[in-house]
């Protein structure tokens, strides 16, 4: 990834930024009861895996400042 022009990471962190949102949402959307936990346990483990990714993304957009 770091390889990747800027606007390449740009467009790649508003993709994993969306898929974010959207996870987010299906989250709420499904009932508490014990038969849906293990696909709400899935979709958090993504949605965490995402935040991760797009944190990196962010890191090497952002410049580094002089100490």
């Amino acid at each position: 990834m770091e390889t990747m022009p800027p606007e390449q990471l740009r467009q790649r962190l508003a993709e994993l930024q969306a898929e974010h949102r959207a996870l987010d949402e299906q989250i709420r959307r499904i009932p508490a009861n014990p038969d849906d936990e293990l696909e709400a346990k899935r979709l958090k483990r993504r949605k965490l895996q995402l935040k991760d990714c797009i944190g990196r993304l962010q890191d090497l957009l952002t410049p580094d400042e002089p100490a």
